[in-house]
């Protein structure tokens, strides 16, 4: 039987502000290329969007409502082949408060 040691590293990255995402992808890409590994991305996903719907006054006026978005933007990186000094690296990378992050190994 062949096995097929495909090592690969699957970023998430997930915020509600795109300007952070796109930051956040950008140092996370300049730091992969100077370790040389092969990188696929990043990949936009949909975006996300939750609506709530609250009462303006709290006794009448049912009709009266307001409604309040929040978008949570997402894309993904895949690094294939990583070496011991791709990790490290993203391990010592700083990124900014606001964005959450994935790492599948």
């Amino acid at each position: 039987m062949l096995t097929n040691n495909n090592k690969k590293i699957r970023i998430k990255l997930k915020t509600y502000d795109n300007n952070l995402l796109k930051l956040s992808c950008k140092s996370i890409i300049e730091t992969i290329k100077i370790t040389k590994a092969t990188i696929i991305g990043p990949i936009p996903l949909p975006v996300k969007r939750k609506i709530y719907c609250v009462l303006r006054s709290p006794h009448v006026d049912k009709d009266s409502r307001e409604h309040f978005e929040i978008r949570i933007h997402s894309k993904i990186i895949d690094v294939n082949e990583p070496s011991s000094q791709t990790i490290d690296a993203l391990m010592k990378l700083n990124i900014p408060a606001g964005v959450d992050i994935e790492i599948k190994l």
